[in-house]
């Protein structure tokens, strides 16, 4: 990637920071153990008529390895540093994933004065629920505890969890061998025992209310995957009925389909934020 900067958000930490094009700021958080890589198609259409920023969270990517703040508590106070650090006003936040995390959280510290719109790439603002028959949620509880408990103790666990994740959910079609090896080597830049602990983060979070206000004050859009579109549309529209919910391809639809998906998003863009 060019035009990278690193941006010190706490002692020794540095979050790699692409920031390209001019215009209004839109920035791109990606999701559990991912680098800004990921949206690749994203910045190079968007940097055309947008300032793009798209961040390696912390112990993600390019970004310090640290061993502290690895929650999406602190994720959200590293993007308000790299907000305030670069001056960006009236900003649209994307999030993709447990990157969505971290846009409720920006919202649950800093309230959206100096937010333009949003967009929300998949996740539900309460991945775990009790009710996972008719709740949007990442998977049942059991499926959940197995993976932190087996799979997230050591490299191998976390390169299987992440093989069939990209296999099954993450993309629609077959996947070439050099596609699946760059998805298990971004997510593995991550080391397992960092990632076990972004997954707990992540899982047990609950951000109904900052999703609930997010809606309601600012042109919010979300984009999920067709395998829980439905169940995703209802639920979102429980939190607030005046979300709006668009389905697309998989996990990983803004790399899959990427033309489909940008053109969803340069429309929000356009007519909406």
């Amino acid at each position: 990637m060019t035009n990278g900067k690193y941006i010190e958000v706490d002692p020794g930490v540095e979050l790699f920071v692409q920031d390209v094009g001019s215009g209004d700021p839109l920035v791109l958080i990606p999701g559990w153990v991912f680098s800004a890589k990921a949206f690749a198609s994203q910045v190079e259409h968007f940097s055309k008529t947008h300032r793009v920023i798209a961040i390696d969270p912390r112990s993600q990517g390019r970004s310090t390895m640290s061993l502290q703040g690895n929650d999406y508590i602190t994720h959200g106070k590293d993007v308000t540093k790299v907000i305030s650090e670069l001056g960006l006003k009236d900003v649209t936040l994307l999030g993709w994933s447990f990157g969505c995390l971290t846009v409720w959280e920006y919202i649950r510290q800093n309230g959206t004065d100096n937010v333009k719109a949003a967009v929300i790439v998949d996740l539900s603002p309460k991945p775990l629920s009790r009710d996972d028959e008719n709740d949007w949620v990442e998977g049942p509880l059991e499926e959940i505890a197995g993976a932190y408990t087996q799979n997230l103790r050591n490299p191998e666990g976390q390169r299987a969890f992440i093989t069939e994740y990209a296999t099954e959910v993450m993309v629609q079609r077959e996947l070439t061998e050099d596609e699946l090896q760059w998805i298990i080597e971004e997510a593995l830049t991550t080391p397992y025992y960092i990632a076990s602990n972004l997954f707990a983060a992540g899982m047990f979070s609950d951000y109904r209310e900052e999703a609930k206000l997010l809606i309601e004050q600012v042109p919010t859009l979300t984009i999920a995957a067709e395998h829980w579109g439905e169940t995703a549309r209802s639920f979102m529209q429980r939190i607030s009925p005046e979300a709006r919910v668009e389905i697309l391809g998989g996990h990983l639809m803004f790399w899959e389909h990427s033309d489909k998906f940008n053109e969803l998003l340069e429309g929000f863009l356009k007519n909406d934020a």
